[in-house]
């Protein structure tokens, strides 16, 4: 979706943004209006209210809503059945026991942290969370307490690699926009992920956010229905479900990198077919075909698995019509020309190169609530000035985590995602923001200051 010339200045803009955000917060949690209303309500006044075209206010915005469903509906679907089959044939909780017997109690949040950090690698932060749902949900169940023990590190571990590690698609853009070497960048944040997600994800958690109260409520994936605890399959053969999506998603990712960067040749009916295997959305199909067929029909009659499917369905509509809204809130603000006027006004602030990126990716982020758009629009600002100060290649990692750092702070109601984890761990506002936006924000800065190092020792 394209951005009109902004019709005010950018303070005008942020005014109007922020003015919609605290009518948002009034309207859901002062006044108990359901957030999805809220949220179509709030983004169709805050066009109005930026100088969007009466005319044009309903088109903007169905194409924001529809821009995010796109996105987020099938990945949602595929992997809230596969998680609902694994949880109700009982290999979920094969999963937690396992992971339980080999870490012990008391470093399962460590376990479910670590394991999401090596799923995130090559797959999408919403993905990987559905992905990951029923072993977070049986693993809870088993210890009890508030479920954000077990939810946080696994969702804060996705967060970290899908903000600063390539292939994923904001620090590739980042990357590129700056000339830095992806793999380089690759390399290096690896390692700040990890560091971050240890200070900013899971020590906050363990110390802090963790203790916050939010019942486990698996209803999501079970519809209330008891798993099959008699029959349980393999862990061999659950943990290989999981893996298949990873291993296609990964050479999906392999090889388009090749084919960027030259090293294999564009055309190719075996590297095609691969590449389409390992899209997303595809990947979780293949996925979920696998775990029918191996895993619910050996249990339970074709017209029982149909049942579980369907009624998988049922309980994420809430979750993804208000993940669209929020996008469509997200897109609106964007649409009007706050990312635009912004950057005009953000581009000489007389701060050090990486002091700015961070600053200037903050406050896009803040304003407008996509990451990537925060991603490329800093990078995009900032790179003549780059190229005039003609920093290291070291250097250039460092801007680009600086910049994913201030895309990951503030993650608040303008952000899908924020709408996401918000709905699928049955958390209201006021607590998601007392968790989930504090998690981000410790998160990016953690990765900012990790930022800060590199920067000096290039």
């Amino acid at each position: 979706m394209d951005t009109m010339d902004p019709v005010y200045g950018s303070g005008t803009l942020l005014l109007i943004a922020a003015a919609a955000v605290a009518v948002l917060l009034v309207l859901i949690i002062v006044l108990r209006m359901h957030a999805f209303v809220a949220l179509v309500l709030v983004s169709l006044g805050t066009a109005v209210a930026a100088g969007i075209p009466v005319a044009e206010v309903p088109t903007v915005a169905i194409a924001a809503f529809g821009s995010t469903l796109g996105s987020v509906a099938l990945l949602v679907g595929l992997g809230v059945m596969i998680g609902r089959l694994l949880e109700v044939t009982g290999g979920a909780q094969v999963l937690a026991d396992t992971l339980v017997s080999r870490f012990g109690e008391k470093r399962a949040p460590l376990a479910l942290g670590v394991a999401a950090l090596l799923f995130g690698l090559p797959i999408f932060f919403d993905a990987g969370l559905v992905v990951f749902l029923p072993i977070i949900f049986s693993v809870a169940k088993r210890f009890g307490g508030s479920v954000l023990m077990y939810a946080l590190p696994a969702a804060g571990a996705f967060a970290a690699m899908h903000a600063i590690v390539p292939p994923h698609p904001g620090p590739v853009t980042a990357a590129t926009e700056l000339d830095a070497s992806i793999g380089l960048t690759l390399l290096v944040g690896v390692v700040v992920a990890v560091l971050a997600w240890i200070v900013g994800v899971y020590v906050v958690t363990t110390a802090w956010l963790g203790k916050v109260q939010v019942p486990v409520d698996d209803s999501v994936l079970t519809g209330g229905r008891a798993a099959d605890t008699d029959n349980p399959p393999a862990f061999a053969h659950v943990l290989g479900i999981l893996l298949l999506p990873l291993v296609l998603i990964g050479a999906n990712t392999v090889l388009t990198t090749l084919r960027t960067n030259g090293t294999i040749a564009e055309d190719g009916g075996l590297v095609d077919a691969l590449v389409f295997l390992g899209q997303t959305p595809v990947a979780l199909l293949i996925a979920l075909l696998v775990a029918t067929y191996t895993l619910a029909i050996r249990r339970h009659s074709r017209e029982e698995v149909e049942t579980l499917l369907n009624d998988a369905l049922g309980p994420i509509c809430a979750i993804i019509l208000i993940t669209g809204a929020g996008g469509m809130f997200g897109g609106v603000l964007r649409y009007s020309g706050i990312g635009a006027a912004l950057s005009e006004s953000l581009a000489d602030l007389g701060l050090p190169l990486v002091v700015s990126a961070f600053v200037i990716a903050t406050i896009l982020r803040v304003a407008q609530g996509s990451a990537t758009v925060a991603l490329t629009t800093t990078a995009g600002l900032l790179s003549a000035a780059v190229t005039e100060a003609d920093p290291s290649s070291l250097q250039l990692v460092a801007l680009v985590l600086a910049i994913a750092a201030g895309a990951t702070v503030l993650s608040h109601v303008n952000d899908s995602g924020f709408w996401l984890v918000s709905r699928f761990f049955g958390m209201d506002v006021k607590t998601t923001l007392r968790t989930w936006t504090v998690l981000e924000t410790t998160l990016g800065v953690s990765i900012f200051v990790l930022a800060l190092g590199v920067w000096a020792v290039g």
